[in-house]
């Protein structure tokens, strides 16, 4: 339906849809480079998406996984050119820093939270500008490349620079297998129960002896080391440094891949494909159509305002149903 109604405003500025839309698929899908591009896209979109659907599980809705993602980023880039080591000792370290860094960050809206239950839509929000700042501030002071006008960091040393498979990102098949894992932990695990618990009843996850506050610090810092684990493998995969202008809006995609999955982990890996897919098609879509590339933020923002639909009409349902308050009556009103 988002197609349909996008290709009817797509024809509305002179340009054949169907020619639109060939162009957008074939590009991002039909050729060598068009299909690494897409995928490599989509690595960090099901790593962000899950950062967001994690935190849902448990009633917490995570604003802040373009923050994570972006100090997980800057972070593994640091590691990446400052320390010259062997590929096999740099690779791990520099991952395990971007996880790290974009677990910590998300881990402060947790305890916030948790503790002083400050809402963690304000608080990731603010977050996600404090941790713009930090980076502009050391993109373009201490880290930044001497002798360039560009706000960036030195390229990291070719020992931390992941390859790809062909045409398939090393990336790709790392955030598939844990997409899996989430949605495992979350079904078979009293980890995922507790998380599901909390999400569902926090009273009755109480009466049952869960540490609510406990749940909610570690899944922000699971969702948040996933971010942070987008920005290291995108750092090291892609753009083999940080620089102004790094992944802007993948954090924020992240939220309409896990809405468009609603939560489900295992959603997470088609939703992002198309986010990817159309992120990646737009550029030639400008190109051969001349429609601008905004159309793809239009159809993105249709399909999620088609897939809220059906969950706010089921909200509206259910409180139409509900049956009408009761007053109760003093023992003087009762009749004899």
């Amino acid at each position: 339906m988002a197609f349909t109604i996008g290709g009817i405003l797509i024809s509305l500025q002179g340009v054949n849809p169907f020619l639109a839309y060939k162009s957008l698929f074939s590009s991002a899908w039909f050729t060598s480079d068009g299909l690494l591009r897409t995928l490599q896209k989509t690595t960090p979109l099901i790593l962000t998406g899950l950062a967001v659907a994690i935190p849902l599980k448990i009633g917490l809705f995570n604003i802040g996984a373009q923050g994570q993602l972006i100090l997980g980023g800057l972070m593994t880039a640091w590691i990446g050119y400052s320390l010259n080591l062997p590929g096999i000792l740099l690779i791990p370290l520099s991952i395990l820093g971007g996880i790290f860094f974009g677990a910590l960050w998300a881990w402060v809206a947790g305890i916030l939270k948790a503790k002083r239950n400050v809402h963690e839509v304000i608080s990731t929000i603010m977050l996600n500008s404090i941790a713009a700042g930090l980076v502009d501030f050391f993109i373009s002071g201490p880290m930044k490349e001497p002798d360039q006008s560009i706000p960036r960091t030195p390229q990291i040393h070719s020992g931390a620079m992941l390859p790809n498979l062909g045409f398939i990102p090393i990336g790709f098949p790392v955030a598939i297998a844990l997409a899996i894992a989430v949605w495992w932990m979350l079904k078979r695990t009293v980890l995922g129960f507790q998380f599901i618990t909390v999400g569902e009843n926090s009273h009755a996850a109480r009466y049952a002896g869960i540490d609510i506050a406990k749940t909610i610090m570690l899944g922000m810092v699971l969702a948040g080391g996933l971010a942070g684990l987008g920005g290291a493998i995108e750092t090291m995969g892609v753009t083999h440094r940080y620089e102004s202008g790094f992944n802007a809006g993948l954090g924020f995609d992240g939220i309409t891949i896990a809405l468009l999955a609603r939560g489900n982990p295992l959603g997470t890996i088609p939703a992002a494909i198309l986010v990817a897919t159309l992120r990646a098609g737009a550029a030639s879509l400008q190109f051969d159509t001349g429609i601008q590339p905004e159309v793809v933020d239009m159809l993105l923002a249709i399909t999620l305002l088609l897939v809220s639909i059906p969950i706010l009409s089921g909200l509206l349902g259910k409180k139409s149903s509900e049956p009408p308050a009761v007053t109760p009556v003093s023992k003087e009103e009762v009749p004899a």
